[in-house]
């Protein structure tokens, strides 16, 4: 498998922390040398090791905020 490059360009935020000290994580990552993107997934203290996540786009986030705000 080809390895995966990544940078993370900004960390927004930490959703929350595992018994193990992972961290779910909300981040702006450029994946492969790309534009970069928002990308919400569980990361190792040392971001060494990540977990399965989501990335989404700038319009996918307003979308995603839009629909949060709707929810009473």
């Amino acid at each position: 498998m080809a390895d995966i490059k990544f940078e993370i360009v900004e960390t927004i935020g930490i959703l929350s922390e595992s018994a193990k000290g992972w961290k779910k994580e909300l981040n702006l990552i450029s994946w492969n040398g790309r534009e970069p993107k928002y990308d919400l997934r569980e990361w190792s203290d040392n971001h060494e090791k990540m977990g399965k996540g989501v990335t989404l786009s700038k319009e996918e986030v307003a979308s995603l905020k839009s629909l949060l705000d709707s929810i009473e």
